[in-house]
């Protein structure tokens, strides 16, 4: 499940009394009963890909792909690829990314000002 920035959390019906007074032995097999929730094999977890620490940046800070490369000054084809993974920012560009990531209205206002 992708959870957007300005998404509300799914609220459940968590019957909490009733979990805490099952035994840890009931709270997995229901768990495991779970076909929604199995737990993941060694296999499985193999076959899995982390998403791109720019992918969240630029996703916790709501902006398309567009919208911040555009913002921050970057072609869009290596926002792609660096979220994609078929490559990696250089250290000039970590750097930048980092203070994004520290600060990003001041990293949009400065970058606005160098291009006017």
């Amino acid at each position: 499940m992708t959870v957007k920035p300005d998404d509300r959390l799914p609220r459940g019906a968590t019957d909490w009394a009733r979990l805490e007074a099952m035994t840890d032995e009931e709270v997995r097999a229901a768990a495991l009963s779970d076909p929604d929730a199995r737990p993941l094999t060694a296999e499985r977890l193999s076959g899995m890909r982390r998403v791109s620490r720019i992918k969240v940046l630029r996703q916790r800070l709501g902006m398309a792909q567009t919208e911040f490369a555009r913002a921050f000054h970057l072609p869009i084809t290596t926002l792609r690829d660096w979220e994609q993974r078929r490559t990696t920012p250089d250290a000039p560009a970590r750097a930048l990314l980092l203070a994004i990531e520290r600060d990003p209205q001041a990293m949009r206002r400065l970058l606005a000002e160098a291009a006017e």
